[in-house]
């Protein structure tokens, strides 16, 4: 590594901690435990892993939970970057030190398209009807609602309909990935009877 590369990486590094401090006092005088907001954004955090401790149909639990994971991930690295290029902002976390929305990446999202997909599982109904109208729901009255009450900002010109092709991608590449893995599953068990 040369030197003038050692020099850019120590700026990154310092631009980065400082970043983190000033993220730090922002949350500390304008969206800590003292703020209504950071209790709203906190029962998005822990309300829906309450919620599905008792709605999750436990006989499904690693398929629906697998299911819930890949939501979480994609939809995670979307939330970021989308966050980090300044798409999105959102002023107020339980969590000051990441760019996206911890409650809305782990809990909040991941939990309802679960009980989603565990509804169309248990009725026989078309997983992707019912989770292109989740994405809808979220895209179109639960962000609209948050950008009201001044949990989520937009920026850069991104607006409502990016957030919707966004949910729609994170459902159908979870959907997919489940589908896989389950397919991976069921030809190992025909090759066990064989």
């Amino acid at each position: 590594m040369g030197e003038k590369q050692i020099k850019y990486i120590e700026k990154i590094k310092q631009l980065e901690l400082q970043h983190t401090h000033e993220w730090w006092h922002y949350w500390l005088n304008y969206s800590s435990f003292t703020h209504w907001r950071f209790w709203v954004v906190f029962a998005l955090l822990t309300l829906p892993l309450v919620a599905l401790l008792f709605l999750m149909d436990k006989r499904k639990s690693l398929q629906i939970g697998f299911f819930g994971y890949s939501v979480h991930v994609f939809f995670t690295y979307i939330d970021a970057f989308g966050a980090s290029k300044g798409y999105w902002f959102y002023p107020y976390k339980v969590f000051p030190v990441l760019p996206s929305s911890f409650s809305l990446d782990v809990s909040f999202v991941p939990v309802s398209y679960m009980l989603v997909y565990q509804w169309t599982l248990t009725h026989q109904k078309n997983y992707y009807v019912y989770m292109f109208g989740l994405s809808v729901v979220f895209s179109f009255i639960i962000k609209p609602i948050m950008e009201a009450l001044r949990l989520f900002q937009f920026d850069k010109g991104a607006n409502f309909v990016y957030l919707l092709l966004g949910y729609i991608a994170v459902g159908v590449i979870a959907k997919m990935i489940t589908d896989f893995f389950l397919f991976l599953q069921k030809k190992a068990k025909r090759k066990e009877t064989a």
